[in-house]
């Protein structure tokens, strides 16, 4: 068994709306069934007891079937993961038309553990294959390391979840914690438990501890006296001046880092101030507060969750030691070193020996059975501590002032450490006080505490970022087909652009913000459309989808408000990475229909049986556009009640049961008057779009009237030139079905002598390249053959003599010239034009071709 092209799907995908990993899998002849292989099932068992059945529920194949080598993978690579605590349940493997040859796909939910599950899985099988030794717990424990360390933490986490609850999407920005929510200028942005809106200032003021006492303390919050102290000497006179005990800390410290409680004696204020002097330079004294230590959580302008945090401890047996007893407590399976459990693992380090000391006990002392041993002053969850939930015990006095500090720093979320007897009663009866302020504060010990009630934390930040029924996403419109894909995505933003929406667009040409194009090149797949979701101007987005970039890497969002699908033809690539069949093509072309949300619409082309098959995969509704009225499924839509566009006199008609908007084509321009029918097909698809997305009428037929077919609107889409009398048409049609619909609209056109110019893409099919010229033959007198920049893989000449093949039975074609380069293809083509005559050029490098054109033509007047 060989594993290669091995590829991350990032989003919904061929396969299903799962982020998977993707792998090309080649079985030898032995392996098209393991039960050709004496003893490897019970080998591989032995190896990974915990496997399930190797015909997996759900499969349609009959489970007496024969299991290739290439499914065994798949069933390893997720249970594997299953096993390692990953929340994963979709695979599939399916063979391909190459014998041997098997497209596998698993589910992953971080992709660097999915890409490892993979490949421990080929190891695994590669053990059981050869009865090699092979160590599971190793490869178990390694999963589970890799996914901690790349998952998101508790507290972004909980964000995170509350977010997909309300259907806001969300995208990891960085692999640390910096996330963002909902598209474009809708966004909001979180770092850990820190919002956008949170200033800089506030964050400064939350670290300077000294700074917020003041401010608090001016608010009229009780705080600890205190100053910054520079030496052990200053701090053992501070300690005088405020009055012992005192608490010794770092200025603007974090996670309970270098502090020290409960000071008396100088001895201990020495070792106090060393030990913050290793976090910081600023070193702050301040009055101890006896009492329990409360932390507060304010979001916004409310309370949503208080705990009381304990010191690690352990409880004497009379039997073990201090040491022994830690041992013991990290045992509780609740306990980790990470931040994904609802304990951390007590550390055993220099503070806990100093903590010991003051208690006169040493690691290898055996307290007394029932004594309570303390193993560090603070109690952060981070060092070993523990929480528990009093949210309902909070008295109102308590949370007002929380609330006062959270605003009196500035910040959106609030971390609020208070430190008093107990919260029941307000805070100035008992002496307490606000001993800090934190900014991004860590939100396990309310999620998961170590007793009490969890509270939905996570829920509150997204209901404070976001009001209620806002979903942070902006109108996102999926174009796909074989053509007219790039005009009618640039028809739809112009439309959108028109009605005031600030539109970002992906296509074939380059990344559009505005109108202003940011990137060239092919954008049509999902990096180009992710950088515009993530653009802050964007009020709406319409993408180009190609087949390219679902293949590779599926869709940039799960769900879309609008699919179109223009049509589907035979020459958009087929025989290309497994789809060798429209119906294969369809299937892949279908995945945007598959992902509009619910409530959304896919407009699809009812002249085209393949397109209209797909309204059975859509969550949406349906909006069918034909150029016939009278076709049977535009008619029994309209009888339904539901949408349909439909060409009647010369008028675009948009119906929904008995009500419609009628347009006049003559006032489309780039149908001519609805002369051009492949641009009419275009214009009815992208009025269903602007429709879906609730434009006024009024502003679409003005988009409608604005949108003209010269280069600085649809480059490469039949932009008309006059030349010396005669008409000059540039269009970047590069398969058979796009060939065939230019023909047809230029036939409606009248001409003397029709002349053609030509090259051919070379990652088509043989068929599909000598197609192309087949066509031409039979409606041009002339027919200029180029060779293209780039030759997608075939040898210098191949492409230009399958187009000559083409023409071999030409019924019209008199003459046929090959020529080297496109420019002067063009050049040669011009210099033979005659007033009357009409040209059409089928341009490869569109930007650089039209400005070529439009110079000659410019020159020639």
């Amino acid at each position: 068994m060989e594993v290669s092209r091995v590829r991350a799907l990032r989003g919904p995908n061929l396969w299903s709306h799962h982020t998977s990993v993707e792998a090309i899998v080649a079985c030898s002849p032995e392996e098209e069934s393991i039960a050709t292989l004496p003893g490897f099932e019970s080998r591989l068992r032995s190896r990974f007891p915990q496997l399930g059945q190797l015909q997996p529920f759900g499969h349609e194949e009959d489970a007496l079937d024969p299991v290739p080598m290439a499914e065994v993978l798949e069933i390893v690579a997720l249970a594997l993961q299953a096993e390692a605590g990953c929340p994963v349940t979709f695979s599939r493997t399916t063979a391909t038309l190459e014998t041997g040859i098997y497209q596998v796909v698993v589910e992953f939910s971080e992709e660097e553990v999915g890409r490892l599950a993979m490949k421990l899985a080929e190891q695994l099988i590669g053990a059981a294959r050869e009865d090699t030794p092979f160590d599971l717990e190793a490869a178990l424990l390694q999963l589970r390391e890799l996914d901690e360390d790349v998952r998101l933490g508790p507290s972004t986490g909980s964000i995170v979840q509350a977010a997909i609850e309300r259907d806001i999407p969300f995208r990891r920005l960085t692999e640390g914690s910096l996330v963002m929510f909902g598209w474009g200028s809708k966004q909001r942005r979180i770092q850990a438990a820190e919002i956008d809106a949170t200033g800089a200032i506030a964050e400064t003021i939350a670290q300077d501890k000294e700074l917020t006492k003041r401010l608090l303390d001016a608010a009229g919050v009780p705080v600890p006296l205190g100053r910054v102290v520079l030496d052990a000497d200053d701090a053992w006179a501070a300690a005088q001046e405020i009055g012992l005990p005192v608490v010794i800390k770092p200025k603007d410290g974090n996670q309970g880092k270098g502090v020290t409680v409960n000071i008396t004696t100088k001895e201990q204020i020495t070792a106090g101030f060393n030990s913050a002097s290793e976090f910081r330079d600023d070193i702050l004294v301040e009055r101890y507060l006896p009492g329990h230590d409360y932390r507060l959580l304010v979001i916004g302008d409310k309370l949503i969750a208080a705990a009381r945090r304990d010191p690690p401890i352990v409880v004497g047996d009379g039997v073990h030691t201090v040491r022994q007893l830690v041992d013991q407590v990290n045992l509780d399976p609740r306990r980790g070193n990470g931040h994904s459990t609802s304990l951390t693992k007590i550390r055993f380090d220099d503070i806990a020996l100093g903590s010991l000391a003051k208690q006169g006990l040493e690691a290898d002392s055996v307290p007394a059975k029932g004594r309570r041993v303390v193993l560090r002053n603070n109690a952060n969850l981070s060092t070993g501590g523990a929480a528990t939930d009093v949210t309902d015990d909070v008295h109102p006095e308590v949370a007002a002032r929380a609330i006062a500090a959270a605003h009196m720093v500035g910040l959106d979320i609030c971390g609020v450490d208070l430190v008093c007897d107990s919260v029941l009663k307000p805070i100035e009866e008992q002496h307490g006080g606000i001993v800090e302020v934190n900014a991004a504060p860590g939100l396990r010990m309310h999620l998961s505490p170590s007793f009490g009630k969890g509270r939905d934390v996570g829920a509150a930040i997204i209901d404070m970022m976001f009001k209620k029924g806002d979903d942070g996403r902006i109108p996102v419109v999926a174009v796909t087909g074989t053509n007219g894909k790039t005009t009618t995505v640039r028809l739809i933003a112009h439309l959108l652009t028109t009605s005031g929406l600030r539109t970002g667009m992906t296509n074939t040409d380059g990344v559009y913000i505005e109108g202003r194009r940011i990137d060239s090149g092919d954008c049509s797949g999902p990096r180009s459309a992710r950088n515009v979701l993530l653009h802050p101007d964007v009020d709406a987005a319409v993408f180009e989808t190609a087949r390219g970039g679902l293949l590779r890497e599926g869709l940039a969002f799960d769900r879309c408000e609008v699919a179109v699908v223009t049509n589907i033809g035979a020459g958009d690539h087929l025989g290309l990475n497994y789809i060798t069949t429209l119906e294969d093509l369809a299937v892949l072309k279908r995945v945007i229909v598959q992902n509009v949300k619910v409530g959304g619409m896919a407009v699809l082309n009812a002249a085209d049986p393949v397109v209209a098959a797909m309204a059975e995969n859509t969550k949406g509704d349906i909006t069918f556009f034909a150029q016939d009225g009278g076709h049977p499924l535009i008619a029994m839509h309209r009888a339904q009640g539901r949408r349909v566009v439909y060409v009647e006199d010369g008028v675009l008609v948009c119906a929904e049961g008995k009500l419609d908007t009628k347009i006049a084509l003559a006032e489309v321009p780039i149908t001519r008057g609805g002369a051009i029918g492949f641009q009419v097909e275009n214009v009815m698809a992208s009025v269903g779009a602007a429709w879906a997305v609730g434009l006024d009428w009024d502003k679409m037929r003005l988009g409608l009237k604005t949108f003209v077919g010269e280069s600085d609107n649809a480059p490469g889409r039949f932009n008309v030139f006059d030349y010396k009398g005669a008409t000059l048409i540039a269009d970047y049609g590069h398969n058979p079905d796009a060939i065939a619909a230019l023909v047809s609209a230029v036939e409606n056109m009248p001409a003397k002598r029709r002349l053609a110019v030509i090259s051919g893409a070379g990652d088509r099919r043989d068929q599909d390249i000598t197609q192309q010229t087949e066509i031409l033959g039979k409606a041009f007198d002339d027919v200029l053959l180029y060779q293209d920049q780039c030759q997608r893989g075939r040898p210098d000449g191949e492409v230009v003599a399958l187009l000559r093949q083409g023409l071999l039975g030409a019924t019209r074609t008199s003459h046929v010239e090959e020529i080297n380069g496109e420019f002067v293809a063009i050049d040669r083509a011009l210099a033979r034009l005659t007033e009357g005559d009409l040209c059409l050029i089928l341009i490869d490098q569109v930007d650089a071709a039209l400005a070529h054109i439009t110079k000659r033509v410019a020159e020639a007047k």
